[in-house]
């Protein structure tokens, strides 16, 4: 089945996962999650393996926007087939991954709040697509790449789960969050105002209206959601990092939201980071969030803690957060090319 591409040398199959680990989720989600797997032009005519790369989404990603076209552009299946059947780059298998939620998505991580999309990747996807395609099963030749909360994803599940992924992409990753996060707070604060301080109520709200109709929809959405994912009770309830009337710093929600920042990681995981085989990481100069020095403090982590210089791509453009889409091919062309110089037989 296809999701209406047109004119692929390769193919793009669509599947539906039935996952254990999202079943009875906080949320209510679907537990049945859709997948989409790209294979190369040449792979139904031969009997080669192939390095595989799990593409991500940044927040408020579905998984059928990679579909969405912008002017003169090319959505990523379609701008990686015509790479891939030019041979500008060695081929691969290319996962679409699904982990949308009710708040917008789930940071890839395992949350009372959301639910353990982190173990449904590693533990369910990947071997999804092992078992169906001819992936070369290992770690050197598995790639994760991402922008924004997707480019955070790629961060760090290498690092949790080095056994499965040995090389990234981020593209202006979620990072560095006293410069990207903690200057939202405020913000929230003063739209909160609205709601009595209380963002149950902006959400009961939300969900009776054609959302994004009113200003404070975007950062408060992200507000709930990423507490939904880094600071949940244990009963699913979000707490967020700060006080909703005062904006006072609610010191043990915040460091858990520290605890998943990647800079703060990387010490953490420095065995990890220094196995990694390529690691590729881009953000614009100009990033509403900052995300370019985040990018730059990950980067530096990353040499303190030993990983080699050749093994990292490092690269600020002139550029906002948005728009940044004709960046994925190169990292992917990157990943591939790095993945390939370590072949399988």
């Amino acid at each position: 089945m296809s999701p209406g591409f047109s004119g692929l040398v390769g193919r793009l199959d669509t599947h539906e996962i039935d996952s254990t680990h999202l079943r009875h989720n906080f949320l209510g989600d679907p537990a049945q999650r859709p997948l989409w797997v790209y294979v190369p032009p040449g792979y139904d005519t031969s009997a080669q393996r192939y390095p595989s790369v799990y593409v991500i989404q940044g927040y408020t990603g579905q998984l059928a926007m990679w579909g969405n076209r912008s002017p003169y552009r090319r959505p990523l299946p379609e701008a990686a087939d015509a790479m891939f059947a030019a041979s500008q780059a060695p081929p691969a298998i290319l996962v679409f991954v699904d982990a949308w939620t009710a708040y917008g998505g789930s940071q890839f991580v395992d949350s009372p709040g959301t639910g353990d999309y982190h173990s449904y990747l590693c533990n369910e996807v990947v071997p999804f697509v092992d078992a169906r395609y001819r992936t070369v099963p290992d770690r050197r030749h598995r790639a994760i790449s991402g922008k924004s909360s997707g480019g955070f994803g790629a961060m760090i599940t290498p690092m949790l789960r080095p056994d499965l992924f040995g090389s990234l992409a981020s593209h202006a990753g979620d990072a560095l969050y006293e410069l990207c996060y903690l200057a939202e707070f405020g913000k929230s604060v003063r739209l909160l105002r609205a709601y009595d301080g209380d963002i149950g109520r902006w959400w009961s709200d939300f969900t009776s209206r054609v959302a994004f109709t009113n200003p404070a929809d975007q950062n408060l959405l992200m507000m709930l959601g990423i507490s939904a994912c880094f600071s949940a009770r244990p009963d699913g309830t979000p707490e967020l990092p700060f006080d909703p009337v005062s904006g006072v710093l609610r010191e043990d929600a915040w460091a858990r939201w520290l605890d998943w920042d990647p800079v703060r990681m990387v010490p953490r995981h420095a065995a990890e980071v220094r196995s990694l085989h390529a690691v590729w990481l881009d953000a614009g100069t100009r990033d509403e969030w900052y995300l370019d020095l985040g990018a730059q403090a990950f980067r530096d982590q990353l040499q303190r803690v030993g990983l080699p210089d050749e093994r990292v791509h490092f690269e600020l453009f002139e550029a906002g957060h948005g728009g940044i889409d004709y960046r994925y091919p190169l990292a992917l062309s990157w990943l591939c090319h790095r993945m390939a110089d370590d072949a399988a037989p």
